[in-house]
């Protein structure tokens, strides 16, 4: 239902408006940054305004949506409406606008209608204070790549009664009707081609959720708001319920609503003003953080850390009886189980119950995992282990930013060239490690440009994305390693020249500790690939992907083999080594050699060292 006032109301409602303020009360009220955020107006790309809102329902002025004025004279005069209007009454359906404009204007003589299902819903929440919250990038999960922020609403008590479970969660994402794929989602979600939404949802649902069906770890920043404040966000809340934004992955998304939600409940604090491009979790949870807001930061491992953290002390065989315990406790009674020292039963008991609780996270009740479970909790009852204590990692946030300038030079056989590159985000295997875990790369919209001593220019690559999530495999958990990358890059050509190809490319296989900052990896690899030296239109090809990676003193190093063998005959074959200095968390100095054999062309050799500089 339209929020439109009754004809007859508004002509009432104006008539009382004339002797209200005069114009330029109103015009500097219009302009005023609050009223700004508000109505989540931002400044045309042809001049005036336009509002971040896509539905209709949120403005009384049918030019609401572009007219700050309109839409605040209209608002204006629906606070004079009749109150039999009761909840449907604008002072119901706007509770931020109208504590403002009365605040602003000193309205005294207001209609007081019934807002009954805004008072009810506002004392169930009982808003006192709030936490950001970050749950840690998913890479299996196209919308969760980057991380996450949404809010959590804690009521007066949280503290003294530990009962963060029954606070409310606020979240902002993408509302999805139907089953579409993770292609189309990632699509759709580039393009804009979902409605956006808040809910407000209990928080133990949200933490089940992201902690223990997708085992991310969570980060909880407690902020300074006030309990006023707070309260002024969440009255807004209320106006934005069930009204539509469009979504975007990169700019307008969960974390950048989230601000807009920040400046509303702190006026002047301008969050939103530092991501007119992209608006990726870290940063702006880095932006909470600049801008004085947070108080104290809380980490929640996620399921999969807690069960890493118990099984680190376990030699292999004690890890084989973790994985025959939650298979089936009755190997309680096995040799090998009772000739362990008491203390060292407690763990494997601790580590196979977690193991199974790891494991039917997601699955509906099975009635034979709960029997095995609630077997190993008698056990462990009668030997519990001692307290566990989890690692905690560095905070996202302190990490280096996401948009990355890189400036090069270097030889490709006997011919020097400069090369610059743009990043738009966010990491690879050897950026600055600080924040990011071993073997996850996300990079969207790579560029980089070659100038050779000749001033000739070119196209050396553009990548749309690069994704691999090299997870190591160990005795408990074999999760698969996998990567998938698409765009346009230069391969050996016939004529020895270079080709600028485009390519859809992929691979699975495995990845394993072989030190604490020691990583090996193995996949095989599908490619298919656009090649006008080739005579089909598009030419596929297997291959491998095969390397280490080796976090040093210096920052990390990766030595990388590749190997592709098309189904025309041609092979392609790499050898790379990359060494990353860390300067600074925002600086980098990258040395790298390769080899390139094709069977088009003569191997060639190439030596690069590169500045990069994170910076958003």
């Amino acid at each position: 239902m339209k929020r439109t006032l009754p004809a007859l109301a508004l002509a009432f409602a104006a008539a009382l408006q004339a002797a209200g303020p005069d114009a330029a009360r109103l015009d500097a009220l219009a302009a005023h940054p609050y009223w700004i955020a508000l109505g989540h107006y931002e400044t045309g790309k042809l001049g005036g305004w336009r509002s971040y809102v896509d539905d209709p329902d949120f403005f009384l002025s049918a030019q609401g949506d572009s007219d700050p004025h309109a839409e605040l004279a209209a608002t204006l005069a629906g606070l004079y409406a009749p109150a039999e209007l009761g909840d449907r009454h604008p002072q119901c359906i706007y509770p931020a606008r109208t504590r403002w404009l009365r605040e602003q204007l000193q309205l005294t003589d207001l209609p007081k209608p019934d807002c009954a299902e805004f008072d009810a819903w506002f004392a169930d929440v009982a808003p006192h204070s709030s936490v950001l919250v970050f749950p840690a990038a998913y890479l299996n999960s196209p919308s969760s790549m980057f991380g996450h922020t949404l809010l959590r609403i804690d009521q007066a008590d949280i503290d003294e009664n530990n009962t963060a479970l029954l606070s409310y969660a606020l979240n902002f994402g993408a509302f999805i009707e139907g089953m579409d794929n993770s292609i189309l989602y990632a699509w759709k979600g580039l393009m804009g081609g979902y409605p956006g939404l808040f809910a407000l949802v209990p928080y133990h649902e949200k933490l089940a959720e992201y902690r223990h069906l997708e085992n991310r770890d969570l980060w909880e920043y407690r902020l300074n708001l006030t309990p006023e404040e707070t309260g002024r966000m969440v009255e807004h809340v209320w106006e934005l319920k069930q009204i539509r934004f469009d979504y975007y992955f990169f700019d307008e998304n969960c974390s950048f609503r989230l601000l807009e939600l920040l400046e509303i409940a702190r006026p002047g604090i301008e969050l939103t003003d530092r991501f007119p491009l992209t608006a990726i979790p870290t940063d702006t949870v880095r932006a909470v953080k600049d801008a004085g807001l947070v108080a104290r930061i809380d980490y929640r491992p996620s399921r999969e850390r807690e069960l890493l953290a118990r099984a680190e002390a376990l030699d292999g065989a004690e890890k084989a009886l973790v994985l025959a315990l939650a298979e089936n406790p009755a190997s309680l009674d096995d040799a090998a189980f009772a000739a362990l020292p008491r203390e060292r039963q407690a763990l494997v008991l601790d580590a196979a119950f977690r193991l199974g609780r790891y494991r039917s996270a997601g699955e509906n009740r099975d009635p034979a995992a709960v029997r095995r479970s609630y077997a190993l909790l008698q056990a462990i009852n009668h030997n519990p282990p001692p307290a566990l204590e989890v690692q905690r990692p560095e905070p996202p946030e302190d990490g280096h930013q996401s948009r990355t300038w890189q400036l090069g030079a270097g030889s490709r056989e006997d011919r020097a060239f400069a090369e610059y590159g743009l990043r738009m985000a966010y990491h690879d295997l050897t950026d600055n490690a600080y924040g990011f875990p071993l073997g996850a790369q996300i990079e969207i919209l790579q560029l980089k440009l070659r100038q050779y001593e000749d001033n000739h220019w070119q196209l050396q690559r553009l990548d749309l994305a690069t994704i691999r999530s090299l997870t190591p495999r160990d005795q408990l958990l074999k999760p698969w390693s996998w990567q998938v990358g698409g765009g346009l890059e230069r391969v050996p050509g016939e004529d020895g020249a270079e080709r600028l190809v485009s390519h859809l490319s992929g691979g699975a296989g495995g990845s394993w500790q072989l030190g604490d900052e020691v990583l090996g990896f193995a996949l095989g690899t599908l490619r298919v690939e656009h090649n006008r030296d080739f005579a089909a239109f598009v030419a596929p090809a297997a291959g491998f992907d095969t390397g280490l990676l080796w976090r040093n003193g210096l920052g990390s190093l990766s030595l990388e083999a590749r190997g592709d063998y098309f189904h025309n005959g041609e092979v392609r074959r790499s050898l790379a080594l990359t060494q990353h200095w860390e300067l600074g968390r925002n600086l980098g100095l990258r040395l790298s050699a390769s080899r390139q054999f094709s069977q088009l062309a003569a191997p060639v050799n190439e030596l690069a060292v590169e500045l990069k500089w994170y910076h958003y």
